[in-house]
């Protein structure tokens, strides 16, 4: 039995959407739309989370003055920051809300992927390639390719999260795990190394939303930040 056999009640109904849409389009691009629609939904959620980062930027100079000024006294520190951020009507984790929305449907989605119920719509095939076939099943040429162009645009994508994610840790130095959190963004490529190819087109289609995502949503004037930066 597995460990996550306790979301099956919720896989049920992700099943039925993606089978009826399987009816419609490809397989592999009923996941892509189903994921696609899913983050539409969340959208909201980022661009608060987005709005949450601009203030927690803005306050970033006097979160750092009442480090300075209460060091070695972490209960003052925290009575200081809950009420700097109250005074703000913000929250330090606000930028976290859509990733742990996003984590239920993640799980899901992985167990969808994974279960022995869903060999109806994993024998659908991607340039020939089963669903739910892993890297090491790829005995010929043809496979190899269809997963190494997977992992190369994971890859691409954790490039342009990496080069974001460098840039706020050289904002903020201090901040805990800054010098690693960077490098996180190419852990989705090692993980879909380790799990089936539908698992590894839901794992791109959302990060690549997520890169979108950050580099569009508007800045503090309304504007998409790519127009913002003309």
């Amino acid at each position: 039995m597995s460990v996550f056999s306790f979301l099956d009640p919720a896989v049920g109904p992700a099943h039925a959407v993606l089978t009826a849409l399987a009816r419609v389009v490809p397989a592999a691009a009923a996941i892509v739309l189903l994921t696609a629609a899913v983050r539409l939904a969340l959208h909201p959620l980022a661009r608060a989370a987005a709005r949450g980062e601009r203030v927690r930027a803005r306050l970033a100079p006097r979160v750092a003055e009442l480090n300075r000024r209460h060091q070695g006294r972490p209960e003052q520190l925290q009575r200081a920051l809950a009420e700097l951020y109250r005074e703000e009507r913000a929250s330090p984790f606000a930028g976290c809300l859509p990733m742990l929305v996003q984590m239920p449907f993640s799980s899901v989605m992985y167990r969808l992927f994974t279960r022995p119920g869903s060999d109806d719509l994993l024998r659908h095939t991607l340039l020939g390639v089963p669903l739910d076939s892993h890297l090491a099943d790829a005995h010929s040429p043809a496979r190899l390719a269809v997963f190494l162009t997977l992992y190369a645009a994971l890859a691409a994508v954790g490039w342009v999260s990496f080069r974001r994610a460098r840039r706020a840790a050289q904002a903020a130095p201090a901040a805990p795990g800054a010098a690693i959190a960077p490098y996180l963004s190419f852990g989705t490529v090692l993980f879909a190394a380790l799990v089936p190819l539908a698992a590894g087109l839901y794992l791109l289609t959302t990060t690549a939303w997520t890169a979108a995502e950050r580099a569009w949503l508007p800045d503090g004037g309304g504007q998409p930040r790519g127009q913002a930066a003309r």
